[in-house]
């Protein structure tokens, strides 16, 4: 794989607005533990390798979360994962997977026993703006160590 081109070059006012979206939605999180889960595992469905290896590393800054990152595509397989871990996660693959079946009555049920109205705009938010940086770094090439 090769960089296609820099996008943060040739479209700042672009990067700028992706950063502010960025900076709001991860400042809505007080649980950075969470926050980071959802976007690795975003980025596994993905496939994108860069921003895999950036959050993988950002959770590894938080602590000794070794396990989760490597257990994490196997999540509902292994009981490391909280409840409200376990949820958030199966939201995330539903909105990124949104076109197979969308979001069903009963997960937004089980997601509102551990998150407010407002904390589920939050999620669902962050897994879009995950989601447009995954497409970004697809599309130009990105790759770890890259950028």
């Amino acid at each position: 794989m090769s960089l296609r081109f820099n996008h943060r070059a040739v479209s700042p006012s672009t990067f700028k607005v992706m950063m502010e979206m960025e900076k709001y939605i991860s400042g809505r999180f007080t649980d950075k533990v969470l926050y980071e889960l959802l976007k690795i595992r975003v980025s596994q469905i993905n496939g994108c390798s860069y921003c895999l290896d950036m959050h993988a590393k950002d959770l590894l800054k938080l602590g000794d979360y070794a396990d989760h990152i490597l257990q994490l595509a196997l999540w509902r397989e292994v009981p490391l994962f909280t409840e409200k871990e376990r949820v958030m996660l199966e939201l995330a693959e539903a909105v990124t997977r949104i076109s197979e079946q969308g979001v069903p009555t009963d997960l937004y049920n089980r997601v509102r026993e551990h998150f407010t109205e407002e904390e589920y705009v939050d999620l669902i938010t962050a897994v879009n703006v995950i989601n447009s940086w995954n497409r970004i770094a697809i599309a130009t090439g990105m790759y770890p160590g890259i950028l």
